[in-house]
């Protein structure tokens, strides 16, 4: 795998420092780092690379995702994947699939182990049916963000974290079990852009919150899943660790439940594991499928309508 990097901010150094010893840079491409070998994809020669990182500000993706499917390239784009509209975006996934490629967006949350578990126990069912899922992901940037022009716009908070913890909910649930989210609130505490937002999705007795802010002063998430037969809580991630999961089992007809905890003390794998990912999707001739992308870009579009922005 010959791969180029376009955007050398924070995401595309990480992935260039969680790449595997068989892939290899062969170039970096960004106007504004010295460390850059182009400045724009079109300078880079075609029979040069194979696939391309996109680590770039939204706006800029539709036409570079246009151009590296015009040349054949298979394309890791950081999420989320956001186009002018659902049309283009579909035919995007019939091009890619006519010519073999393929276009990943990077949600590099669903490699957190107790992620990984959590589905796991869903699947088996556990915990029986499920009643609700409420998470929160907080981190104290908003100063930061209000210092970045073409960071503190838009939906804030809103479009950085919500991709993540939809894409989770559809990970764990099924997207097509999962209804639109709404719009519950949308604060603005720092800046001018919204920096706590919360939305939700109700289908039949099944109900889901959504909670993000960048006025969180330690970083901070928490996952709270509860059954019929039990409940799942996570707390924290890898890279703000410890990370831990509580299993929970009930007692009927009340009482303290059996609980089981799980601690994990490490460093955060999911880079690592979401590029194996990418690798073996390359590889095996994965059939570009953007379905969840299509419903991600939905939601997004009719919640930030709903913010008025």
């Amino acid at each position: 795998m010959k791969i180029i990097v376009v955007g050398l901010g924070t995401q595309g150094k990480k992935r260039i420092k969680y790449l595997d010893k068989r892939s290899k840079i062969v170039a970096m491409v960004d106007p504004n780092f010295n460390e850059a070998n182009y400045c724009y994809i079109n300078e880079v020669p075609l029979d040069m690379f194979d696939t391309v990182f996109l680590c770039v500000p939204d706006e800029m993706k539709e036409s570079l995702i246009d151009y590296c499917i015009k040349n054949n390239k298979n394309i890791l784009v950081e999420k989320p994947l956001i186009l002018k509209n659902l049309s283009k975006l579909n035919k995007i996934n019939k091009m890619l699939i006519d010519k073999k490629l393929i276009l990943y967006t990077a949600y590099n949350h669903r490699f957190e182990p107790h992620f990984v578990t959590l589905k796991k126990i869903i699947e088996n069912k556990t915990l029986g049916k499920i009643y609700s899922c409420r998470m929160f992901y907080g981190n104290g940037t908003a100063r930061l963000v209000k210092s970045s022009p073409w960071r503190d716009k838009k939906s804030g908070v809103f479009s950085d974290l919500a991709p993540h913890l939809i894409d989770l909910c559809y990970f764990w649930f099924g997207y097509k079990k999962v209804k639109d989210f709404l719009l519950v609130s949308s604060l603005t505490h720092e800046n001018k852009s919204p920096d706590h937002v919360i939305i939700s999705s109700k289908n039949n007795n099944f109900y889901i919150q959504l909670e993000m802010t960048l006025c969180m002063w330690k970083n901070h998430f928490t996952c709270d899943l509860i059954g019929e037969k039990g409940s799942a809580h996570i707390s924290s991630l890898c890279k703000w660790g410890p990370s831990t999961l509580t299993i929970r089992k009930r007692k009927m007809p009340s009482g303290v439940p059996k609980e089981k905890k799980y601690t994990l003390i490490k460093k955060d794998p999911t880079w690592k594991e979401e590029f194996r990912h990418f690798k073996k999707l390359s590889q095996d001739k994965y059939k570009n499928d953007l379905s969840k992308d299509a419903k991600i870009l939905e939601n997004i579009i009719t919640i930030e309508k709903q913010m008025k922005l």
